[in-house]
């Protein structure tokens, strides 16, 4: 970062040496009306980096074994959708980690690298120095990678270009933002990527959000009132309504009830029958329907599952997954 540049909004890297690793953060600095406003992200340290697994992020076992399927693909794009801060890049670091090997050429396009990992390539965008995003991907497939990570997709260049590079041999995997997986497919055509590139080059997209995780130092069962429960559950006649969990408060927690967070998912395959109606334009109601015909299942599906099994709060979750005030 220019120290002496305080009129322009500026992106920088600090690396914040503890006892035992290194933490890497991440700087925004913002002109105000009174002085730069500054805003520090701790990504964690190289170690964490290294050692992130899929097996460690929560997610349902259905969805990640459709998860690990996709990203075993050779070819094809994988979308991680949600919106900012819920974990997309450290899903897709994840997701590298699973499938990368010494002999399989790994190349990242970010802004900025998030996260430095000493065994693949990683490019950091930079526009003043001519490093735009299109013109870095386009240097990247002369590079003969195997897989792309590319940080965020942002314009319709750029969509384009990926979902080109996936259907000429390479797996890419990206982030776009979009309130649910289905969207993700629409939204590119909206950008302005031609459906006969969209429908043959996407191969799933997974989408997720961040809720707060129960404290499990002071977590009761926890009833809410039936009548509530009656517009998102059923169950049949002589059964009681299924129990829920809350924290209630204590030292450990800070009196919220809640320590860490957890991710809840939905997970989009691609399959035929999706892509013919992308092939053929279909809007975003038909293209639902046809996904639920085979196997979809909404983020507010697992999110009940984790709340069911006391991992986080039904509130939370349908506070996540609220869509038009419902």
């Amino acid at each position: 970062m220019d120290i002496t540049e305080r009129r322009a909004p500026q992106d920088g890297r600090i690396k914040f040496p503890l006892a035992r690793s290194t933490v890497d953060l991440r700087v925004s600095t913002l002109p105000s009306l009174h002085g730069e406003k500054t805003v520090i992200r701790l990504l964690g340290s190289l170690f964490e980096a290294a050692g992130l697994n899929l097996e460690r992020l929560d997610i349902a076992q259905d969805v990640l074994t459709r998860l690990k399927h996709v990203v075993r693909q050779p070819n094809g794009i994988l979308f991680v959708t949600g919106p900012t801060g819920s974990g997309k890049t450290t899903t897709l670091y994840a997701a590298l980690n699973f499938v990368n090997r010494p002999d399989i050429n790994v190349v990242t396009i970010e802004d900025p690298v998030e996260y430095e990992l000493p065994t693949i390539t990683q490019v950091p965008v930079n526009e003043r120095a001519g490093r735009s995003l299109p013109a870095v991907l386009r240097s990247v497939l002369r590079q003969d990678p195997d897989i792309i990570l590319v940080g965020e997709i942002r314009d319709a260049e750029s969509a384009r270009i990926a979902a080109q590079a996936a259907m000429t041999g390479h797996l890419v995997l990206t982030t776009l933002h979009t309130n649910d997986a289905i969207q993700a497919s629409t939204r590119l055509m909206d950008m302005g990527v031609e459906r006969f590139i969209v429908a043959p080059s996407l191969i799933g997209v997974l989408n997720q959000r961040l809720v707060r995780r129960i404290c499990e130092f002071c977590k009761v069962e926890h009833h809410p009132d039936e009548a509530y429960l009656g517009r998102f559950f059923t169950w049949r006649d002589g059964y009681r309504p299924p129990s829920f969990f809350r924290g209630e408060g204590c030292e450990r927690c800070g009196g919220t009830g809640y320590h860490g967070r957890i991710g809840i998912h939905e997970f989009l395959d691609v399959t035929q029958p999706l892509r013919d109606a992308l092939m053929q334009g279909r809007d975003y109601g038909h293209l639902q329907a046809v996904a639920r015909q085979e196997g979809f299942k909404d983020m507010r599906h697992d999110g009940f599952r984790k709340a069911l099994r006391g991992l986080t709060t039904l509130e939370e979750v349908i506070e996540a997954t609220m869509v038009d005030g419902t």
